[in-house]
């Protein structure tokens, strides 16, 4: 197990270099100068020259990537060219939104789609299977955004259980801050409950379908307890898969969402730094994400070694 842990450290360690190099660059390939683009086209030349200086754009491309890198490792993402304050801090404001987010989310889709998926796989080909992939296809096919407007427009304007959108802030209470959280995760969470219930039944098809299965029949469990006992924990590999790559999903990929509900959160961020040419903003929280993403994957990987032995004996 140590040796299958380190191995997959050292390759957590190779993907985070490999991310940062690809994502500095691609930032410093886009068009444009961030300084010419705050002053405006009137600008004069040392007028640009003076802010670039200012924020540390004079500098080589590889001086400014280590400085990145080092300060990053140190908890100093830089500071925003826009609004001149600490990255750090602009992403911990917005962290305590997008996080809870996609934890409530993926809590919701996982809690929805093990029952769900578990249920279509030991009842296949009745019409219980049926109905319930039906509905699955049916979430797959759904656009979340879309699906969040038609929650809005049900919960929020006809009902008016919860607010259109906006977040009171965690200061206003716990409950507060869950309803404000909660038409958003569930617009997240069931397409991707849909998507987690088909892995889960074709997994657990497939399982049932092994000799192994077979001999716990006839050793005298009935099909409840060969499924809980046995076919579910060899189930668990693809579904692991699918939960990590949700979470990513979630964390990062909320942008859409985040702008629905109108949430101050890191997805939010990203798409104002994007239209403001705020690289520096652009830069951390894209390598933020994509830390959480290969963190996740490592997880995972480690979940993959506590649920198969096998992978412990290959390693």
């Amino acid at each position: 197990m140590a040796r299958y842990f380190l191995i997959r450290l050292v390759s957590l360690v190779i993907s985070l270099i490999v991310a940062s190099v690809v994502i500095f660059s691609l930032i410093e390939i886009i068009p444009g100068d961030p300084a010419a683009f705050m002053l405006g086209i009137n600008a004069q030349e040392d007028t640009v020259a003076a802010l670039r200086a200012e924020l540390g754009l004079d500098v080589s491309p590889v001086t400014r990537y280590f400085e990145w890198i080092g300060g990053m490792m140190t908890g100093d993402f830089g500071t925003s060219y826009t609004y001149r304050t600490p990255v750090t801090e602009m992403i911990g404001e917005r962290l305590w939104i997008s996080l809870p987010l996609a934890l409530i989310a993926l809590a919701l889709s996982t809690l929805i789609a093990f029952p769900v998926g578990i249920l279509a796989a030991s009842r296949r080909g009745s019409m219980t299977d049926t109905v319930i992939m039906g509905f699955t296809q049916l979430g797959v096919a759904i656009p979340n955004f879309w699906f969040a407007m038609l929650m809005v427009l049900v919960f929020a304007i006809n009902l008016r259980w919860f607010s259109a959108g906006g977040f009171p802030g965690w200061d206003e209470g716990f409950l507060a801050g869950l309803k404000a959280l909660t038409l958003p995760a569930v617009s997240l969470a069931l397409p991707q409950a849909s998507i987690l219930a088909r892995v889960m039944r074709s997994a657990l098809v497939d399982t049932l379908d092994e000799d192994f299965m077979r001999t716990a029949r006839a050793k005298g469990l009935n099909r409840r307890q060969a499924i809980w006992r046995h076919a579910l924990r060899n189930a668990m590999i693809p579904v692991l898969t699918i939960i990590g790559l949700q979470f990513s999903f979630l964390l990062a990929g909320a942008i859409i969402i985040e702008n629905v509900f109108f949430l101050p959160g890191l997805g939010r961020l990203i798409f104002q730094a994007i239209s403001q040419r705020d690289l520096i903003v652009v830069e951390s929280v894209v390598m933020l994400l994509v830390f959480a993403v290969i963190v996740v994957n490592f997880a995972v990987d480690i979940a993959y070694a506590l649920v198969d032995p096998r992978l412990r004996r290959q390693a």
